[in-house]
């Protein structure tokens, strides 16, 4: 990826010496002092930073062993956002944007990245294969390189893929299933107990012997399984060469009380169970994700699977900022010192990038990255905040990378220049190379002319519209539109190709969206079908920028495989934009997700060319 993202302690800093030390650390471990920064806060003064220790993730990472965890406090983080999250409706992302999360989520210091579902279909192979090979052995100078991770059926043709797929990895895993309660044995598998626990050792030993030291075992909807039969079925893959037992609660039913329960009885009455780590997954149905992955953790469980911003089927997963902020604000003082690898001032950023590249906003209130996450309008609340932060804050925006600051009392608007843009861009965490650096700016101006001050909601808006958007097929040119009570809405739209090409269409429709769709249909030809449509204002006001939506899909046959039914689904890609003019943020949408069905079908077309050659 073309722009980089910095630290939030990069920030504009006087340079002294702090020792980087882990969240939470226990007594007995032993850190790495490295060279590090004091941070001055634009929400806190200086003197109140001067003491301040910030986490670094490499220090508190003990050594990697499949099957086992030297220090018994840590625990893992296996992020699968790319692989169960992007399994959301809209959110199909392209090999090149998995390839951009995958690396910051590197950053972000997570221990295992379930890259993706290898056997869903060439191009997911691939995609997984680039990221084992980039990610997956970007091994920095304290010696951490995430895991990267392929899910695979308990089949032999899955297994395959995922070999194929994260072999090329320093640190390979292969995570296979099968469901293990009554309902899916009964009516989705038709197997018998014995014929599941069969498959699932034969499954696990195949794995092994493709020279997989690191294999995970998930027995799929644990939480309606019989408790009895699920201590059966992984004592049997403990045996064949298991190293993670993953318990997942596939249909978000259970509740904190019984999913912690679960995990200690499978913890006490598991026979090898001391020499494989416990892992939990938690979908969100009743909203009970985060919590139940805590309570797992508390129990015992020492891997926990998550995705940025809560993404995944449904409901979602458990939320990767959730449990981890969560693990740092409270783990010494409830969860006795239990503490992450997780560098949390990487979590705002990677949740932007998440949502940009997968489509799917975060709602307002969403806790940790939500909009209104470290918002205080109420009188009370305001009155508190300015007395003392801690009357209202548990933990600081700063925590997570976020920095809403303005120290140096800079109001952007139309006669700012490039210095104090760039300024405020390091302040929000953003580091631009001169090309989008330019191309921002302009943008910039041109909102500048028509709004008196700038928000940083708008800058962050122009952002993520210029630099989180597919490989340019086609872009927007010009656009004019008529529409009214008076006659039908007509459109005219110029698109320019990736060649420099211009190309000029008009056309009518119910209004002046539709209109102007039509004529960029006419434009690119190729049939697609409209999904879902969004509209937002990023600030408040009349003049607030709007970022818009959309949701399409292809009707020539993109087509997935889903990792759990097995089913064949047809992909839909997703696209945003941002502008002061509606019509203008929803054409941007709108070629935005054509560009991602182009993109797509360019690499399918890649990839079938080197299969045949």
């Amino acid at each position: 990826m073309a722009a980089s993202f910095i630290s939030s302690y990069f920030a504009p800093c006087n340079i002294r010496t702090v020792t980087f030390i882990p969240n939470n650390p226990p007594a007995h471990s032993v850190f790495l002092v490295t060279k590090s920064f004091s941070v001055r806060s634009p929400h806190r003064s200086v003197d109140s930073f001067s003491s301040k220790t910030i986490k670094c993730c490499a220090s508190a990472r003990p050594e990697y062993i499949p099957n086992r965890i030297p220090d018994p406090l840590y625990v893992r983080i296996f992020d699968t956002t790319l692989r169960d999250g992007e399994q959301s409706p809209g959110a199909t992302m392209t090999s090149k944007e998995k390839l951009d999360i995958a690396r910051q989520l590197a950053k972000l210091g997570v221990d295992i990245i379930e890259a993706g579902f290898p056997a869903a279909s060439k191009d997911d192979l691939e995609a997984v294969k680039t990221i084992a090979m980039e990610v997956g052995n970007d091994v920095d100078e304290t010696g951490y390189v995430p895991v990267i991770c392929g899910l695979a059926r308990c089949n032999r043709a899955d297994i395959d893929a995922a070999w194929e797929a994260v072999k090329h990895a320093k640190r390979p895993r292969i995570h296979t299933f099968i469901a293990t309660s009554e309902i899916h044995m009964k009516h989705k598998l038709r197997k018998s107990r014995e014929e599941v626990i069969q498959i699932a050792r034969d499954m696990v030993s195949y794995a092994r012997s493709l020279g997989c030291q690191d294999v995970e075992f998930s027995p799929e909807d644990a939480g309606r399984s019989e408790k009895e039969f699920l201590y059966q079925i992984l004592e049997e893959v403990i045996k064949a060469g298991a190293t993670t037992l993953n318990i997942p609660d596939t249909v978000g039913c259970l509740l904190e009380d019984e999913f912690a329960q679960l995990i200690a009885d499978i913890k006490a009455n598991t026979p090898g169970i001391e020499n494989v780590i416990i892992s939990t997954h938690c979908q969100n149905d009743l909203g009970q994700a985060s919590g139940n992955t805590i309570a797992g953790a508390r129990a015992g469980a020492r891997q926990l699977e998550v995705t940025i911003n809560g993404i995944g089927e449904r409901a979602g997963n458990a939320s990767l900022e959730e449990v981890v902020m969560a693990i740092k604000t409270r783990g010494k003082a409830i969860m006795g010192g239990l503490y992450t690898g997780i560098n949390t001032k990487h979590i705002f950023m990677t949740s932007k990038m998440v949502t940009e590249y997968s489509g799917l906003p975060v709602q307002p209130h969403k806790a940790i990255v939500g909009a209104n996450a470290f918002s205080h309008e109420s009188g009370i609340h305001q009155d508190g905040m300015l007395k003392f932060k801690g009357t209202y804050e548990i933990m600081s925006p700063e925590d997570i990378g976020l920095y809403r600051s303005n120290d140096s009392g800079i109001v952007l608007g139309k006669l700012s220049g490039r210095h104090a843009l760039r300024s405020r861009l390091l302040e929000l965490g953003y580091e631009l190379d001169s090309k989008e650096f330019d191309d921002l700016f302009w943008r910039f101006k041109t909102v500048a002319e028509k709004k008196k001050h700038i928000s940083d909601g708008d800058i962050e808006a122009l952002i993520l519209d210029e630099i989180f958007q597919p490989q340019v097929v086609w872009s927007l040119g010009d656009l004019q539109v008529t529409c009214g009570t008076l006659g039908l809405s007509t459109a005219t739209v110029k698109l320019i190709a990736a060649d420099g090409v211009e190309h000029v269409a008009c056309s009518v429709g119910t209004g002046p969206v539709d209109a102007a769709y039509k004529a960029v249909d006419q434009i690119v030809k190729i049939p697609v079908t409209l999904v879902e449509y969004s509209m937002n204002a990023v600030t408040e006001g009349i003049d607030a920028i709007a970022s818009t939506r959309v949701v399409i899909r292809g009707e020539d046959a993109h087509t997935v495989k889903h990792a759990l039914s097995g089913q064949i689904t047809q992909r839909t890609f997703s696209g945003t934009g941002a502008g002061m003019d509606i019509v203008v943020s929803s054409v941007r949408a709108y070629v935005g997700a054509l560009n991602k069905v182009l993109g797509f079908q360019s690499v399918r077309c890649t990839v079938s060319s080197e299969a045949s050659a």
